[in-house]
């Protein structure tokens, strides 16, 4: 999972790109980027690190120019990722393109090698985005056969991009001299949206993950860009949008209802905090009839993504809403340690419980996800520790039975927790007295509730139905294989660097 974002202004654009940037950290910890235009020259700065780190003032001042891009990332699950491999990436050849990518593409080994030995183009890193940067520039080349562009010209190559690559991959491209081209897999999977603002100088567009690095600097949500879409806009601030796939469906990423998106975030026509309220009166609705009234005295969230789904929870059964955990915010997420047994450390450093909450009390904990368990398992334990009565869990999303291969690090299935056992079986390996899990339907239908144009959706580390039509099994093993190898040299599943390059890490633990 990653953020990115794209901006044509009337004034420089580094502040706006850097401002936008902060509002998409929760998408990606680990790495940082931003390159603006100053007519046909580009200047970028990029490392490992949040923002404001890897920012200072005279990397600030080595940015200018009206129209730019930027991106944060996210870390595989426990690598030590390269600086090499922080985005944007930048290619000479045919006009000069840099661009940034969220998502992950399920062909790039075939891409890697059709480049290699038809296009003779040479792949330097092991990151897919490197990979869609070139087929981007071939598809350039073919489509103009080296003439001017225009943006139809463009259209065709993001055509002829669509009918390469498969996958997930929302992108944002700076073309020299030409301006800012955006572009959304024809299947909608990652999320992509555009503002807007009138100036005296004129309109400036900004391009971003999430509509949250719109408002939070002053622009307007104008819509979501549509799955196969291709937007343009020129350096004189001139938009041109154009429908680029050939059979496109809007089929969005569930997760980033269930967890991946800041609350305040709107996906798809679906505010997210909205989504997760609903949720949380479907979940209600299970644990009424699996656990008996009298067995819950308090509904506690844990802290923060899982707060809507728990007061729709606690108002729904008409029990007491506490907050008995709480968070240091200075620990990283749990999700990118090495080890278990740092994993366990980091918990406990992460979470306190505060033991007046649960002392005597029948507890119901309400969770966003579980994906291996180690997470749950020691928040189980916290809280009989604290004094609980008796713990029962419940999750907001249904078991995670299968690996993301769209941009989410999901575990092999080997290691997730719910795949292959039931559900009283998962309840005793977290310690819990009872456990609950949304069911795969009803967490559908409480994002269509709020947008019912929204027929499908990405589930597939919930139901395992992958909707690129491209995921069998032999890829999920040579998947696991290579994240088993990497595993074994000591990389640490540093996946970006493995054969298939496994995707980036996000969800909870």
């Amino acid at each position: 999972m990653c953020g990115i974002v794209g901006v044509v202004s009337t004034s420089p654009v580094n502040q706006l790109i850097y401002d936008s940037l902060l509002l998409l950290q929760h998408r990606g910890q680990d790495a940082a980027g931003i390159a603006t235009a100053n007519g046909s020259t580009f200047h970028m700065h990029k490392a490992n690190g949040l923002v404001r780190d890897v920012f200072r003032t005279r990397n600030m001042r080595g940015l200018p120019g009206t129209s730019g891009i930027g991106q944060v990332r996210y870390p595989t699950a426990g690598s030590a990722s390269s600086e090499e491999e922080a985005q944007p990436f930048y290619v000479n050849a045919p006009y000069g393109v840099i661009l940034a990518h969220n998502g992950n593409l399920t062909n790039s080994e075939q891409l890697r090698e059709e480049m290699f030995r038809r296009d003779r183009r040479h792949i330097n890193t092991h990151s897919d985005t490197e990979v869609l940067l070139n087929v981007l520039a071939d598809e350039l080349q073919r489509a103009s056969n080296g003439k001017a562009l225009d943006p139809e010209t463009i259209f065709k190559a993001v055509a002829g991009m669509h009918r390469r690559v498969r996958g997930a991959y929302a992108i944002t491209a700076q073309i020299a001299g030409y301006g800012l081209l955006a572009v959304r897999d024809p299947f909608g999977i990652r999320p992509l949206c555009i503002g807007s603002v009138d100036t005296p100088a004129g309109k400036e567009y900004l391009i971003a993950s999430e509509s949250v690095a719109l408002e939070g600097i002053g622009y307007r949500m104008d819509r979501d860009v549509a799955p196969g879409e291709a937007i343009f806009v020129d350096l004189d601030g001139k938009l041109y949008s154009k429908q680029c796939a050939e059979n496109p469906v809007l089929t969005p990423c569930i997760f980033e209802y269930v967890y991946l998106a800041r609350p305040d975030s709107c996906i798809d026509g679906v505010p997210v905090y909205d989504a997760r309220l609903r949720m949380g009166d479907y979940l209600a609705e299970k644990i009424r009839r699996e656990v008996s009234g009298g067995d819950i005295d308090v509904v506690m969230p844990i802290p923060d993504s899982s707060r809507p789904a728990a007061m729709q929870v606690a108002n729904s059964l008409g029990v007491d809403y506490r907050e008995g955990f709480f968070k240091n915010r200075y620990v990283g997420r749990t999700f990118i340690m090495p080890g278990q047994a740092v994993r366990k450390k980091s918990v406990r450093q992460k979470l306190n419980a505060m033991g007046v909450e649960f002392k005597g009390k029948n507890v119901l904990i309400v969770d966003d996800s579980i994906v291996r368990g180690t997470t749950s398992f020691e928040i189980v334990q916290m809280a009989r520790d604290a004094g609980a009565n008796k713990v029962i869990f419940a999750s907001a999303a249904p078991p995670v039975k299968f690996p993301n291969v769209y941009g989410i690090d999901m575990p092999t299935r080997s290691e997730l927790v719910a795949h292959g056992r039931t559900d009283e079986e998962v309840a005793r390996m977290i310690g819990a007295d009872k456990l609950v899990y949304q069911d795969v339907e009803a967490m559908k239908q409480a994002v269509r509730d709020i947008n019912p144009a929204l027929r499908d959706f990405d589930a597939s580390c919930f139901d395992g139905r992958y909707v690129t039509g491209d995921i069998d099994e032999a890829y999920l093993l040579r998947l696991e294989t290579a994240r088993s190898q990497a595993d074994r040299d000591g990389t640490n599943g540093d996946t970006e660097r493995s054969q298939l390059h496994l995707q980036r890490s996000s969800g909870n633990e």
